[in-house]
């Protein structure tokens, strides 16, 4: 055979072991793929597609996370009424439940003796006691004071209505005239959302005024068109005790109505703590309706400390203005039911209140009236301990006069969810019945027992069992990885209010007793200083305790008076426990972190975790939250759902 037959014959052979391979590949059954979600860790975000939304009960704070302050305004709205001849209806701002009751004004006179009595008792830096000012005093020059007119007009006006728009958000809501047809909503009270009974206040309602606040504010301050938001990210702050089907509901508006295309879920708490630069702090958050307490060290938020206290910055607002009443306010017709008188107190209390015992006596201050269709007024007003003595209500809140209303949210075990079956209940059940299993395999070992009536005991016992797990107190116990067998009734802080130990008694005698002791705990109004006490006390172990005690972060606008964190840091370290005196070096109060604005520093967190690469791994996507729903949040959150 030749040369040239070889070759020919070689390419032949090749040719058919080519089709021969194409024959194969057509035959092969190629596994389908399911229908995967890209992944979005491949991604390169840029932050300035990123919105991060931190929403208070009276101020919203948006804005990208690149912007050097986001954009601030009244978290509130005016709705134009559907129907002529509909009541009008206005959520209140500075009245609340519990104010009128018999027994509120004893409570408030009760509250004022022991501010007095604190306040007399501490001696000024010169080591001389203050001398008391009577409200008598002051009310005998104020009685006689007529307001100086400034100006016929007052330069402000109503809001314009004559074109009937559906809704005004913010400024412009609060400046609309009472006697025009709109209803006022405030969409969250104390930090929730704030479902009533009064028109405009279903869960329905209430997330529609979210919807159109914060897609107004988009639209108009962060200039996004709405139809852009699938090309952004957000990120929302939620209160550190939250409402999971709260916090669901605004997720859903957020992904599928609004149309962001991810979303991380914080708490505010971490995020102050991002803000700020610290790694570990007991961050306190007074804000205009709450003060929430919570021990974060390196990111988490430390479960069983978190305390949320129903007062803040507007119950000392209200009790300022009572105390100014006493004293003979010179401003007569002021009204708590009136708009812009709260805005005009929480400006007084803002400029005149203080934590200072270092001033004292009587002194003479002057302020402005600027109210649409009235002359511009100057009044004069003199006043002495009023101005220390409403401040400090937020240590002794009976001087709120609140009486008959939930004082102290603990974290509450959730409800559960159909959406997400396999939630904690779940895994504690299976976690009960494994350990039952466990221990019935030993027992029979060690003692064998007639007719497998083990078994039996055993399934018969297995509801109590799993009834025992979740309602011991655990303290700072854990078990099944990340899965804490806390009481049912909140965080685990039955080591502070119950003390540690297995349950001897009856089942149905402890379940009451706890009951009995949660709701008389829950019912008490804690001082701010007590609270922070309370909230580091149930800390895990004394070395956790130490650096909560070495880093006190006080956020939020609700405390921001002259001399605040001296004021703390002294009745901290006079109350703390002396077993700790010994063992923390530095007791430190922070209140302006970096020199910033309190009242921003959990909104510039978010944006902080937003340029974190650790955060990639925490984004929920719209597709994913379409198929899995809440389960999401379980998967994704940074802290335990």
């Amino acid at each position: 055979m030749t040369q040239a037959e070889k070759e020919q014959d070689s390419g032949k052979e090749k040719e058919k072991e080519r089709d021969k391979e194409k024959e194969q590949q057509r035959g092969v059954k190629r596994p389908i793929a399911p229908p995967a979600i890209p992944d979005p860790l491949q991604e390169q975000i840029q932050s300035n597609f990123i919105v991060v939304i931190n929403p208070g009960s009276r101020t919203l704070r948006i804005g990208r996370a690149t912007d050097t302050l986001p954009v601030t305004l009244p978290h509130v709205i005016a709705r134009r009424h559907k129907q002529t001849g509909q009541p009008r209806h206005e959520d209140a701002w500075l009245l609340r439940d519990g104010l009128n009751k018999a027994e509120s004004n004893e409570q408030r006179q009760n509250g004022l003796k022991m501010v007095d009595q604190a306040i007399w008792s501490k001696k000024m830096s010169n080591g001389v006691r203050r001398t008391p000012v009577s409200a008598e005093q002051a009310r005998a020059y104020n009685c006689q004071i007529r307001p100086a007119v400034l100006d016929s007009s007052s330069r402000v006006k109503w809001t314009n209505t004559a074109h009937q728009p559906p809704h005004l958000v913010g400024e412009e809501a609060l400046y609309v005239n009472p006697s025009d047809c709109y209803n006022i909503h405030w969409p969250i009270v104390r930090g929730q959302l704030n479902v009533h009974a009064s028109p405009g206040g279903s869960l329905t309602a209430v997330m529609a005024d979210l919807e159109t606040i914060w897609s107004h504010v988009i639209q108009k301050q962060l200039e996004i068109p709405l139809k852009d938001l699938k090309y952004y990210r957000c990120i929302l702050l939620v209160p550190d005790i939250y409402n999971r089907q709260h916090i669901k509901e605004v997720v859903n508006m957020l992904l599928l109505n609004m149309g962001f295309s991810a979303i991380i879920v914080h708490q505010e708490s971490v995020c102050a703590t991002f803000g700020s630069g610290l790694s570990s702090a007991c961050v306190v958050d007074v804000g205009d309706q709450k003060t929430s307490l919570c021990c974060v060290e390196d990111g988490v938020s430390h479960r069983n400390s978190r305390l949320c206290l129903a007062y803040g910055g507007s119950d000392v607002t209200r009790t300022f203005f009572w105390l100014l009443q006493r004293a003979g306010f010179p401003y007569r017709d002021c009204q708590l039911s009136s708009r812009l008188d709260c805005q005009l107190l929480q400006h007084l209390k803002e400029t005149f209140c203080h934590l200072n015992q270092d001033i004292s006596g009587l002194q003479d201050h002057e302020f402005q009236t600027r109210f649409p269709e009235a002359p511009a007024l100057l009044y004069q007003v003199r006043l002495g301990d009023e101005k220390l003595q409403a401040p400090m209500g937020l240590f002794y809140p009976t001087t709120f006069g609140i009486v008959g209303q939930k004082m102290t949210s603990l974290q509450y075990r959730s409800q559960g969810d159909s959406e997400d079956p396999h939630d904690e209940h779940y895994l504690l059940a299976t976690q009960s019945k494994q350990d039952q299993s466990s221990k019935s395999a030993a027992d029979r070992k060690g003692i064998s027992r007639p007719g497998g009536g083990l078994d039996g005991e055993m399934s018969g016992q297995g509801g109590i069992g799993e009834l025992a797990d979740l309602t011991r107190g655990c303290g700072s116990g854990g078990g099944g990885g990340a899965i804490k067998v806390e009481m049912e009734f909140g965080p685990a802080q039955g080591e502070c209010l119950m003390g540690a130990g297995e349950v001897e008694e009856p089942l149905s005698a402890h379940l009451s007793r706890k009951t009995a002791i949660m709701s008389q705990f829950e019912s008490k109004a804690l001082g701010l200083d007590k609270a922070i006490l309370h909230s580091i006390d149930c800390c895990g172990s004394d070395e956790t305790k130490r650096k909560m005690y070495s880093s006190i972060l006080v956020v939020g606008g609700g405390l921001m008076f002259h001399g605040a964190q001296e004021f703390l840091l002294h009745r901290i370290i006079n109350k703390m426990p002396p077993s700790f005196r010994r063992l923390v070096d530095n007791v430190e109060v922070i209140t302006r972190p970096k020199d910033m604005d309190p009242q921003l520093i959990s909104w510039k967190g978010g944006a902080v975790l937003a340029c974190l690469d650790t955060t990639q791994e925490m984004w929920i996507h719209q597709r994913e939250w379409q198929r899995f729903g809440v389960r999401m949040l379980r998967e994704r959150a940074a802290f335990v759902w």
